[in-house]
């Protein structure tokens, strides 16, 4: 029997596999919610309420079925500093810092709702694909380096025979969501695995690291809890607390965007759907904003989750709505049963979503692409991992548009013939005329030594900005100086329309052309201006 690996699995979900998926998520969301509070230095609790309602908000109105949202540590991150800020704001051992995120949170989904309502998502389509795979190398490479974590104790790596058990269960796991999948596709092998190593652990007694242990660990008491209440922030509601919390409130926003819809253009890859941007947008913001009133960390799509629920046959709305309900199930009733799993199994998972996650054809293609889209997806990647995905993926997209304008920039040509039997001289612009390409564009003209009838053809070309109308006008205005007549023709009619737009120092006549063609001459007025200074 021949073996192959294909991590993603495109036949269409059902409500079985919806189902199952969804249970699989919820098991993997339960370390990760705990790891990004312990970040944020709040209450596990927190974390796991924020990744319950964003999943449960986002499944039911979002914008993608089949995608998984909950507290991520890209925010987190930016969570610190909020809330070690805010507890310096209040009286001593008033914990302040934890109502100025509820309340940031709020204001970060309802800018996230206007992006939505404001059709902004739609310009997640810019983003170049050299982007996108630098982005999931990049976060192929932040979930493989998270869960080294989950190989310490205090602090401390593990050694010795704890870490060749540790070690063992995972790769039993990576083998049995490897092999499973070649024999039955009827069960998610991620939830198999889990289940067949939790066993294992449990029936053999075996010691090794569990969910309690990760949680109290990191100085949490459990994960039991009861159901989150409604409260509204407890801050001061003046001009100094906007101040504030508006900076990061507008930071977790964008962050939480940008990684909602690079991971929705990931799953519609994978999927071969298409969700709604803009709808997203709305969905997180409705998200956010109910975590701020009822106590959870907020957050945003989990690229790591997205890929197991789309991995185990999840592809509707109810795979994360069961993802959601289960993870609150799990707090409030099954917490005794969730702490014995071994973190080994989940790791494991995680493990198989990185090798899903990266990019791997980035080393296929790394010779037939051009040299700046290897920069840009080498630059991408790296920023994500010592920075942040907002600013590997701000940071990608400007160096590509430089690159690209630069490469449109000397793809400008003006070449030029002599009519001597009419005294014309015919100037021809071949290539796109645009901001980067009007210094050549400008100097490409001998003013002073052309004849009296000049025509400037833009047959082969096309004016794209303000800047290409500005340069037109400057070498309109040096041959009327010399008392040249210049006549721009091939104007398409768009074009003619932000040239009437401009500042309105030219006639625009149209020629004996039929359709489109545009003659533009007759500066007198502004060139009399000119020579009166």
């Amino acid at each position: 029997m021949k073996f192959t690996f294909s991590f993603i699995d495109k036949r269409q979900g059902s409500v079985k596999d919806d189902i199952l998926s969804g249970l699989t998520v919820a098991l993997a969301l339960v370390p990760e919610a705990v790891a990004f509070a312990f970040v944020a230095g709040i209450s596990p609790i927190i974390g796991l309420y924020g990744a319950f309602m964003m999943g449960l908000v986002t499944a039911v109105l979002g914008g993608r079925p089949g995608m998984i949202s909950g507290a991520t540590g890209a925010l987190a991150v930016v969570m610190v500093n909020l809330v070690i800020e805010g507890n310096a704001m209040g009286p001593d051992g008033s914990m302040m810092g934890i109502q100025y995120l509820f309340a940031t949170i709020i204001l970060a989904g309802l800018i996230q709702m206007s992006a939505g309502m404001l059709k902004l998502g739609k310009f997640i389509r810019m983003v170049p694909q050299s982007v996108m795979m630098g982005f999931v190398n990049g976060l192929a490479i932040v979930i493989f380096t998270s869960q080294l974590g989950m190989f310490k104790i205090n602090g401390v790596f593990l050694s010795g025979s704890k870490l060749y058990i540790m070690l063992g269960l995972v790769f039993l796991t990576m083998a049995i969501m490897y092999f499973l999948p070649k024999f039955s596709k009827k069960i998610p092998a991620a939830l198999v695995g889990i289940i067949v190593v939790s066993l294992i652990v449990i029936l053999g007694g075996i010691e090794t690291e569990t969910v309690r242990s990760f949680v109290i660990s990191g100085g949490g008491t459990g994960i039991k809890a009861g159901l989150p209440t409604f409260n509204i922030p407890m801050i001061p509601l003046n001009f100094e607390t906007l101040g504030f919390i508006a900076p990061y409130a507008f930071i977790l926003a964008m962050i939480g965007l940008i990684e909602s819809l690079m991971t929705l253009t990931l799953v519609d890859e994978l999927t071969e759907t298409r969700g709604s941007g803009n709808r997203e947008c709305v969905a997180q913001g409705i998200a956010n904003i109910t975590n701020g009133f009822f106590g959870g960390m907020g957050g945003c799509a989990m690229i790591g989750q997205s890929i197991i629920n789309i991995k185990s046959g999840g592809r509707g709305r109810l795979s994360g709505i069961v993802a959601a309900i289960a993870l609150l199930m799990f707090i409030l009733f099954g917490s005794a049963y969730i702490e014995m799993i071994p973190i080994a199994a989940l790791v494991g998972v995680m493990f198989m979503v990185v090798i899903g996650t990266f990019a791997w054809s980035t080393f296929k293609i790394i010779n037939k692409i051009p040299i700046a889209d290897v920069i840009v997806i080498a630059l991408v990647t790296i920023l994500t991992v010592i920075f942040d995905l907002a600013i590997a993926v701000a940071a990608g997209v400007i160096v590509s548009a430089l690159v690209f304008a630069w490469e449109n920039a000397v793809k400008i040509r003006i070449s030029s013939t002599m009519d001597e039997e009419h005294g014309v001289k015919h100037y021809i612009v071949h290539g796109p005329l645009f901001f980067a390409a009007t210094a050549t564009f400008s100097n490409s003209f001998d003013v002073k030594n052309d004849p009296k009838e000049v025509v400037i053809s833009f047959e082969d070309s096309r004016i794209m900005d303000q800047s290409a109308i500005e340069a037109i006008n400057k070498v309109a205005e040096k041959y009327q100086l010399v008392g040249t007549n210049v006549h721009l023709r091939y104007l398409s009619h768009d074009c003619v329309k932000l040239i009437n737009r401009a500042e309105k120092i030219c006639d625009v006549n149209i020629l004996k052309d039929p359709d489109y063609h545009v003659a533009i001459n007759d500066y007198r007025k502004k060139v009399e201006a000119l020579k009166a200074n």
